[in-house]
């Protein structure tokens, strides 16, 4: 196999990460669940998290979760079809959930299996995603003890997800209503609920800012962690690295030509509706990259004289005029956006390569 196009992690930088981010959990005893999801749960990468001695792992797909190490607790994120139900229980030890037919199914898998397992409950805050509508206390109340009644399972916590779907923002407000519903739920159920789970790294900024609520103990982290961002307003954090990922691609070709196309224009292969700006004769370089592996407007050239012109489902195009002297074989770089590291990372044709 070709040794490019490749993406590269940096694991020492990786492991800074995690211990800025783990520093600020440990003063406010806040639990953080790593997530894999965006590199498929690589093997290199949860060794490196499990090193940083982080809470859990987290992983969104039961083949991620299978593959991870056992060394430390293993978090199921993406709510159960039922039908997978023995193959969460048999490869993580907690789940969020919000349907009782998941539930259900959960709990006869765990009793086949003669495995306990850990529910987190979905509370929908207002993003309109996974959970329970905050509003509805009465159904919370029924599949929470629903939970309870279960032999094999218990009821670890509750938690939310924002800014996933409908960008709804966490703050003190929406997150103290998580903390609310968890004391009527402890008061109601006679049970514990240890973890409140205050959703994933748009949540960070509350934490290193102080104003997580009092009660949120867990967050689940993976674009902070991996990318230095800060989710909730797209600006990197400053005490993060940006630079754990690496995107190469090599150029296939490079030729002078117009900038403009020329002929009766249509739409693009992808059914899209193209327009392009007249800016004279450009240097135009091809790499061995595209759609297929990554997503072209996430990336950014670590070389500031390349601009991205866009992709097609096997090329990567840019524009090298005010770059100096690239030709056919050299290797571009790209620091990658969410987007496109999940791409390259799902993409079989992209090597995954490590250094410390």
């Amino acid at each position: 196999m070709s040794t490019y196009p490749m993406m590269e992690a940096n694991l020492t930088l990786l492991k800074q990460n995690a211990a800025v981010i783990k520093a600020a959990c440990d003063t406010h005893d806040v639990q953080m669940a790593a997530v894999t999801k965006v590199v498929c749960a690589d093997a290199r990468i949860a060794q490196a998290l499990v090193e940083s001695d982080v809470s859990m792992l987290a992983d969104s797909r039961v083949e991620n979760l299978s593959a991870l190490p056992q060394t430390l607790p293993r978090l199921s994120l993406r709510v159960a079809d039922p039908y997978q139900a023995e193959e969460i229980v048999q490869h993580s030890e907690y789940s969020l959930q919000s349907g009782l037919d998941a539930i259900q199914a959960l709990g006869a898998a765990a009793e086949k299996l003669d495995k306990a397992h850990s529910v987190i409950l979905m509370i929908d805050l207002g993003d309109l995603r996974e959970g329970i509508y905050y509003k509805d206390r009465d159904l919370i109340r029924k599949v929470a003890a629903t939970v309870v009644r279960h032999k094999q399972l218990s009821l670890a916590g509750i938690g939310t997800n924002l800014t996933c779907f409908g960008g709804i923002l966490p703050d003190e407000v929406n997150l103290g209503v998580l903390t609310d519903i968890a004391r009527d739920l402890r008061e109601d159920l006679g049970t514990l609920i240890p973890i409140i789970s205050g959703g994933n790294s748009s949540s960070l900024h509350l934490l290193f800012e102080g104003r997580l609520p009092q009660g949120i103990n867990h967050l689940r982290i993976g674009e902070a962690l991996m990318l230095g961002m800060d989710t909730s307003c797209g600006q990197p954090f400053p005490q993060l690295s940006q630079r754990v990922f690496t995107q190469y691609a090599r150029l296939v070709e490079v030729y002078d030509k117009p900038s403009l196309p020329h002929g009766k224009t249509g739409p693009n292969a992808f059914g899209e509706e193209v327009f392009f700006e007249d800016h004279g004769p450009m240097v135009r370089g091809i790499l061995a990259i595209g759609r297929q592996d990554t997503d072209a407007e996430g990336l950014t050239p670590l070389d500031e004289s390349v601009r991205i012109l866009g992709a097609s489902s096997d090329h990567l195009l840019v524009d090298l005029t005010r770059a100096k002297g690239y030709k056919v074989g050299d290797v571009l770089g790209f620091t990658p956006s969410y987007g496109a590291l999940l791409k390259a990372y799902t993409s079989p044709y992209i090597v995954k390569t490590v250094t410390e």
